[in-house]
């Protein structure tokens, strides 16, 4: 059983999936609008959130940006939209997982369990600490700090580092990011990555011509080293 937000302003969708969520045993807090969402977020902490991206008063991928900021809690996006690069933003922007309407109640649980799952998992076998040289990672608290200093990182970016730290010495392939960080292996765009390595260089006090702890290596993919 989960608690989950459902952000929908479709009264028949909530009506709908309220029911199928409730008869598979979950407690669901529906909302209409994005604000009431961001209130109930921070105050009762959702095990998840449903997401609808056409909302009345906020867009959703902004929506989604804010959610964000204040909570790593799992989001599953309900869109109508189907392209590529929208899935990319979409996902990009924070979301673990992502529907088009329409859909069913058998698939959105299924997908509802599935990220669940992972989230549960991961907390269950994620170490205290992670230290890489001068790096280091608190993944439980979600900080990390260089020399001593904190680093500012998006989630995204505190995911993607974490996860080469976690395999110092390793190369990771750009498809394998994507499966595992973003939970996506179906979406063929692999550049997202690349700007995000960029961004953690940027952070890191590196470049791609002289790195420290993220190496690439051509035409395979990212490792992270220990520069000592």
């Amino acid at each position: 059983m989960a608690l989950i937000l459902l952000v929908e302003d479709d009264r028949n969708i909530t009506a709908a999936l309220t029911r199928a969520l409730s008869d598979a045993g979950h407690v669901v807090r529906p909302v209409g609008q994005a604000a009431e969402a961001l209130r109930i977020l921070t105050e009762e902490r959702p095990d998840l959130v449903i997401l609808d991206l056409g909302l009345p008063d906020i867009d959703g991928t902004d929506a989604l940006r804010m959610m964000r900021s204040v909570s790593e809690v799992p989001v599953i996006v309900a869109t109508a939209r189907r392209s590529e690069a929208d899935i990319i933003t979409l996902l990009s922007a924070g979301a673990d997982d992502y529907v088009t309407k329409p859909f069913s109640s058998g698939h959105i649980l299924a997908r509802i369990a599935a990220v669940l799952r992972r989230t549960r998992v991961a907390a269950e076998t994620t170490p205290n600490t992670i230290t890489v040289g001068e790096l280091v990672i608190s993944p439980r608290q979600r900080k990390a700090s260089l020399h001593g200093e904190p680093l500012q990182l998006t989630r995204r970016e505190f995911d993607v580092l974490t996860y080469l730290a976690e395999r110092v010495g390793q190369v990771v392939s750009r498809r394998e990011l994507l499966t595992e960080v973003w939970n996506q292996s179906r979406i063929g765009e692999e550049q997202t990555i690349d700007v995000h390595i960029s961004w953690l260089r940027r952070k890191l006090g590196e470049t791609a011509a002289a790195p420290r702890f993220l190496h690439t290596v051509r035409g395979v993919g990212v490792m992270m080293v220990d520069p000592r």
